[in-house]
């Protein structure tokens, strides 16, 4: 297991930065690499972003070195999504299984997570958003049957889309976490629209279901001052409070969001309109 340490900026501080620069601060790459696990730490509300992938043998984490206590979840709650093929994720030796699209909610106080792949020929691809957590909350496995769909968007702006809530207070309740999956309708390519800013939580993206070839442009910064970064299938983004998020793609996608903040009211959302971005 490693853990990468990113301490985010302020907009003023990127209003300098080029593009290795925002790049390097705020795109997470190399998340599932095979028979690992990788974590990174971010200062932006303490989020920590990991994935894994195991094959032939099964790969475990649980310790609280990384994050200076006794163990991972001693102060932590996690979601853990399935976005590759069948799996495991076993809990202090409670076993679930987590098909393409599921979530496990992982409440604050587990001691011993074990990641492991049904098949090791077509592996899980585990992807994981980790905040503080003040409050204990059980367990729980979410289906994608279980999440709550919100179909938005339509097909004259490119941007119908289904976005499946799973750790949310009307699905499954947590601490600060609020995680789910939103998948693109056929030639809709614009996600999150309008634009937006929540100055109560951040939030971060992993982008999924992207060919090799295609890419997503996500756009980010400041409305008056937007900057983008050029997105490939398995990175993830992280989106401060003060930072717009939005994207296209050149080929179908989907992707995963987590937030986590002062409060979990999701459409606590200050909405930007298009034509004011610069």
């Amino acid at each position: 297991m490693t853990m990468r340490v990113l301490y985010g900026a302020s907009p003023l501080d990127v209003k300098t930065y080029d593009t290795a620069r925002l790049r390097a601060e705020f795109l997470i790459e190399g998340l599932f690499k095979s028979g690992e696990i990788e974590f990174v730490y971010t200062h932006v509300d303490r989020m920590i972003v990991g994935g894994a992938v195991p094959t032939t043998q099964s790969l475990t984490f649980g310790s609280g070195e990384d994050v200076g206590t006794e163990y991972f979840f001693t102060a932590r709650e996690m979601g853990i999504a399935n976005l590759g093929q069948p799996g495991t994720v076993t809990v202090d030796g409670t076993r679930y299984a987590l098909a393409n699209r599921d979530i496990l909610y992982v409440g604050r106080g587990a001691k011993e997570i074990v990641l492991a792949s049904d098949d090791a020929s077509s592996p899980a691809r585990f992807y994981m958003n980790s905040v503080p957590a003040g409050a204990d909350i059980p367990h729980r496995l979410i289906t994608r049957a279980e999440a709550k769909p919100l179909d938005l968007g339509g097909e004259a702006r490119a941007n119908k889309r289904q976005l499946r809530m799973y750790i949310h207070p009307e699905v499954s309740p947590s601490c600060l976490l609020l995680m789910g999956i939103t998948d693109m309708a056929p030639g809709s390519i614009w996600n999150t629209m309008p634009p937006h800013l929540h100055e109560r939580r951040m939030e971060a993206y992993v982008y999924f279901d992207l060919s090799d070839e295609d890419r997503v442009v996500h756009l980010m910064g400041r409305p008056e001052e937007t900057r983008h970064l050029i997105v490939a299938n398995g990175d993830a983004v992280l989106s401060p409070a003060w930072s717009i998020h939005m994207g296209a793609a050149t080929g179908p996608y989907a992707f995963v969001w987590g937030m986590t903040g002062e409060n979990q009211a999701y459409n606590d959302v200050a909405p930007v309109a298009v034509k004011d971005l610069k």
